[in-house]
């Protein structure tokens, strides 16, 4: 199914970057199930219970895709019923903290970018350059603290005319999807109403959070074979890539 975006009806389209700009959710995904397989391993061990890997498609839709990492991480174990102490960012990677599990996982990520690089969709590059051309802004939002990184390797930085990301929303206290809280800040900096702009969303709680924020248009990108429950969770639309999606007056 097509989706149109009409230039006379918004002023500004907001992507997601993991899975809608940049190929980037698998290794996100990996880099989860490398950090919760060893915790979960050595858990199982020390208390001589039978060990539960972490599934890739359900754990990483439902409990961590789009979200902060450390929301990742807390969420994830609550689903396992494991509560561990909040800790503090500082914590060193692999501590038995939030903080230490997700500062690991960063540190998962990071080597794989540096070591592979990024791919983008070219499709989305291609509705970028289409929105520029026709005169709508282009703003970027995203959970992840290497958004800046990530940018660079591909390329992408100035393509963008505001972008608000992990750092910038620890910085002014911004609650983490499904919270429109990011998005919002996002559209206020592009000089929109958040009913004149578009979010372009691959996860669940992203397009939760276009809902919950009152946007004009919420696209899902079904990246996970889950096309129903991003309708569920507040896609207006759903394609399968953003070459689908049009531009009319």
């Amino acid at each position: 199914m097509d989706a149109v975006i009409s230039t006379g009806r918004f002023d500004a389209v907001i992507f997601d970057l993991d899975g809608v700009v940049t190929q980037t959710s698998a290794v996100h995904a990996a880099a989860w199930k490398r950090l919760f397989d060893g915790f979960l391993q050595e858990r199982a061990a020390a208390r001589g219970e039978p060990f539960t890997p972490f599934d890739l498609e359900r754990d990483y839709r439902l409990h961590v895709d789009g979200k902060p990492r450390y929301d990742g991480v807390r969420d994830f174990l609550a689903s396992r019923g494991i509560a561990l102490p909040q800790g503090d960012p500082a914590d060193a990677a692999g501590a038995a903290t939030v903080c230490g599990l997700g500062n690991r996982k960063d540190e998962y990520f990071v080597a794989e970018v540096k070591e592979r690089g990024v791919r983008t969709y070219p499709s989305t590059v291609a509705l970028i350059e289409e929105l520029h051309a026709s005169g709508l802004g282009v703003g970027l939002m995203s959970s992840s603290r290497n958004t800046a990184m990530v940018l660079e390797a591909t390329g992408l930085t100035a393509r963008f005319d505001q972008r608000v990301d992990g750092v910038v929303s620890d910085q002014l206290g911004l609650a983490g999807k499904p919270d429109p809280a990011a998005y919002l800040e996002t559209a206020r900096r592009l000089g929109v109403e958040p009913a004149r702009a578009v979010v372009v969303e691959d996860a669940l709680s992203g397009v939760e959070a276009g809902r919950r924020g009152g946007f004009g248009l919420v696209i899902g990108v079904d990246r996970l074979d889950q096309a129903e429950a991003l309708r569920e969770h507040g896609a207006d639309v759903v394609v399968a890539d953003l070459a689908d999606v049009r531009l009319t007056a």
